[in-house]
């Protein structure tokens, strides 16, 4: 297949575009016009794409496919009004802008899978969240809905849409897994506030392996929980980094302090409980590459 792909640059987009590549399909990287290099060894080819007025590269023609990764991290700064206009506009606006694309085509692809994120959910306690649970009414929940809905867009076009609802991805050089190691590395590590909220992770072989499963069959459409079957809580995900690393994990951080330092981030990134559950991979028969937790750090960490 040829697929086009945003945010190539990325950890996903990094990975996804590797495997792609070594799959036999072919990778058209969409950069915007200020972008010199994309910085990544992802293979196949840059293609220019102006989300400003819609306007894809002669290249991208033929396309079969689409994945869009694009967006700004959500963790790297707290959010400030401008902060959260930036990721907004970076993921519904560009979207939009891609989807706005897409219709231009002549002959379209036949699929777009775009990235969305478990933060839809929002903080939902012990309840089990499953695809067909509806959105929350905070920021992160707002972002999801609506730059779910503008890839939604797509479906008049007759292309096949999947939403890949992101959990916490796991990976050794990217992430948040890094950030967490340097707190137990400096004996530091442990729960956040009480350590009873539910943690939806996911490594990223999963999600490549995901993503590309998506891709290749029909029947997977709508919105999909990219998470391992086995959420695990706060206390308990500590509990095993720390043993697998030979680390302490008994520092707890108290939900104050969180909020102190990162202001609203911290109830919607840290404090938040989400206990997503995998439905729609789960009904289709995915087999999960790592779906226990231990086992999957072991894997990254080895």
């Amino acid at each position: 297949m040829k697929i086009l792909l945003t945010g190539a640059s990325g950890l996903v987009g990094r990975a996804l575009g590797q495997e792609l590549k070594r799959a036999g399909h072919t990778v058209c990287r969409l950069v915007r016009p200020e972008t010199v290099d994309t910085g990544t060894d992802s293979g196949g080819f840059d293609v220019k794409w102006d989300p400003a007025t819609s306007e894809l590269g002669g290249a991208a023609v033929g396309a079969d496919a689409v994945i869009n990764l694009a967006g700004a991290p959500v963790a790297d700064k707290r959010w400030s009004d401008d902060r959260k206009k930036l990721l907004r506009s970076s993921r519904v606006d560009s979207t939009r802008a891609l989807v706005d694309s897409l219709e231009r085509m002549a002959a379209r692809p036949g699929v777009l899978v775009s990235a969305s994120a478990v933060g839809y959910y929002g903080d939902r306690g012990d309840e089990i969240l499953t695809e067909e649970s509806g959105p929350s009414k905070d920021f992160l929940g707002e972002l999801a809905r609506e730059w779910e809905e503008e890839a939604r867009q797509a479906e008049a076009l007759n292309i096949r849409v999947v939403r890949a609802r992101f959990g916490i991805i796991l990976a050794k050089h990217g992430g948040a897994l890094p950030q967490m190691m340097k707190l137990f590395q400096f004996g530091l590590g442990g729960k956040l506030g009480t350590g009873q909220q539910w943690m939806s992770w996911v490594t990223v072989a999963d999600v490549v392996a995901i993503l590309k499963y998506a891709l290749e069959n029909n029947g997977v459409r709508g919105a999909v929980n990219v998470v391992s079957p086995q959420p695990v809580r706060n206390a308990e995900f500590t509990k095993v980094l720390g043993k697998i690393m030979h680390r302490p994990a008994f520092f707890a951080t108290p939900a104050f302090a969180l909020r102190l330092a990162l202001g609203e981030m911290a109830d919607g990134m840290l404090l938040a409980s989400e206990r997503v559950q995998p439905a729609v991979l789960e009904k289709l028969g995915y087999r999960f590459l790592h779906p226990d937790l231990a086992i999957a750090l072991k894997s990254i960490l080895a």
